[in-house]
């Protein structure tokens, strides 16, 4: 489908561009989706805030566009899932405490 915009109204093109908008967010949020779908919660992930260094912890919690991640250092990180990768248990195969999640408050 080809559409030739130059004889398209003003009108037109409004509505034409609140329609690739809407299209566009769609597609961003099933990819979002697809992309939550591949952790679970409780899961180790990692991810890369800044200039590399690998950032470990698990995941909490399902939100609407990120994952809450509560790290090994106590913090909590709302992260877009498509920046989380999976990441070894830190504990010996079998060790019940991988399942344990503190969290250290800042305040």
């Amino acid at each position: 489908m080809k559409i030739d915009i130059d004889k398209l109204t003003e009108q037109e093109l409004i509505e034409l561009n609140h329609k690739i908008v809407e299209r566009l967010k769609f597609l961003q949020s099933m990819r979002v989706h697809s992309a939550m779908m591949e952790f679970s919660v409780g899961e180790r992930v990692s991810f890369s805030p800044t200039h590399g260094v690998n950032v470990f912890g698990k995941i909490v919690k399902y939100n609407k566009k990120t994952v809450t991640v509560y790290t090994d250092e106590g913090e909590k990180w709302n992260i877009p899932p498509t920046l989380l990768t999976k990441a070894e248990s830190k504990n010996k195969k079998g060790d019940k405490s991988d399942n344990v999640i503190e969290y250290k408050s800042r305040g």
